[in-house]
């Protein structure tokens, strides 16, 4: 038996990275589970690449709310209701202040914020009492690290939703719980708009950082969404996991 055996679990940004590591993962638990992309190429390749009849694709963007409401009627359509949300999409650039325009700050949190949590807001109807909300955030809101000021700012507010909607679902005996990745080895690297020569040296930086020296894996970070999301994790509430070598608090 598996820990998440015919529960259904919805993965926003889960063709790529965290997301699709941690869909193979619920897989293998038994569960039937739900990806978003925005594109879908990256979802068609997901899904081929997963091979799966218990996987299902959906085209969604996290930052239109039009999306959100569409995918949400899709998913009660489907399968009436749902165990499980990692709400994991979301985007990261760095740049100093002096580089960032409305365009970058708003890109940064009509995904992180207002995407996170109006997906949440949508899905509630349709998650049952007794369901698991994960949340993606980072640990860079744990130091200071330059040029991300904005995305740092995002998932803040992101480790604030899973105090707040952890006491205001509680009567639902809905748990919210957060992981927070370090440098992980994600194609989210390759979108930030950086040269091969930039990001090699952002690279070597981070991994100089981290106490274990080096980046995380995707499925390092989905055995941590997995236990939250399970009963494994049934007296954890508005809790935070760390999962970054080290680098936030040694």
């Amino acid at each position: 038996m598996g820990k998440l055996d015919n529960q259904v679990a919805v993965i926003t940004g889960g063709s790529t990275g965290i997301g699709l590591a941690t869909a193979k993962t619920f897989l293998n638990e038994g569960a039937k589970v739900v990806i978003t992309g925005r594109t879908k190429e990256t979802l068609d390749a997901a899904v081929a690449e997963v091979n799966n009849e218990n996987l299902t694709a959906i085209q969604s963007d996290t930052s239109k709310l039009e999306d959100i409401s569409a995918l949400a009627d899709q998913i009660k359509n489907q399968f009436g209701t749902i165990d499980i949300l990692f709400a994991n999409a979301g985007i990261a650039w760095f740049a100093p202040i002096d580089m960032v325009d409305e365009a970058f700050f708003d890109a940064h949190f009509n995904t992180n914020v207002k995407g996170l949590f109006f997906t949440i807001q949508k899905l509630l109807p349709i998650t049952k009492d007794g369901g698991r909300i994960v949340l993606n955030a980072s640990a860079v809101i744990h130091k200071g690290f330059e040029n991300s000021a904005v995305y740092s700012a995002t998932k803040g507010a992101v480790r604030n939703f899973a105090r707040t909607l952890s006491s205001e679902l509680a009567p639902r005996n809905i748990r919210v719980n957060v992981v927070s990745p370090g440098p992980i080895e994600t194609p989210i690297y390759g979108k930030m708009g950086m040269t091969e020569e930039q990001l090699q040296g952002m690279a070597e930086s981070f991994a100089a950082m981290v106490p274990m020296k080096r980046f995380g894996a995707s499925d390092e970070v989905a055995k941590a969404v997995l236990f939250l999301a399970s009963e494994d994790s049934s007296y954890v509430l508005g809790e935070e996991i760390l999962v970054d070598g080290g680098i936030a608090t040694i």
